[in-house]
């Protein structure tokens, strides 16, 4: 198939396609006319390029879990431990992110919360100073 059709069938742009061929994702047979016709694999592969990307793998990453051109098989335990590292990785992601967002639900309390009589730019030097000591910031 022609570039526009895979373009239009994948739902990327035809340069994100050339792209991709330019960065030995995929793989494009040239024509007399100097057309692209890509095989109907293309489009799988660039299915599983998105996805990818979508859950962070980098296109480096991509590259050594995409089947091989020649044998056309899929690097089963690369694959996997790939995989398991990214979902790692996420959980990693997580754990710092939910640390994060009470770190700051901790400060809008702090600021929402400011003892009686306190003036604001006092209180905001006081939840500042807190974010440069650990734990938490309610003293």
């Amino acid at each position: 198939m022609r570039i526009g059709e895979l373009a239009r069938r994948s739902g990327l742009a035809a340069s994100r396609i050339r792209f991709y061929e330019a960065s030995g994702l995929i793989a494009a047979q040239r024509q007399a006319n100097g057309y692209r016709v890509y095989p109907e694999q293309a489009l799988q592969i660039l299915g599983v390029i998105a996805c990818a990307q979508q859950a962070g793998f980098s296109l480096e990453e991509i590259r050594r879990l995409l089947p091989d051109p020649v044998a056309q098989s899929w690097p089963h335990d690369e694959l996997l431990a790939a995989l398991r590292r990214k979902v790692a990785e996420i959980e990693t992601l997580q754990a710092r992110l939910a640390q994060n967002r009470e770190h700051l639900l901790a400060i809008i309390a702090g600021i929402e919360d400011k003892p009686e009589g306190m003036l604001c730019s006092v209180n905001a030097e006081r939840m500042l100073a807190g974010l440069q000591e650990p734990g938490p910031i309610l003293s």
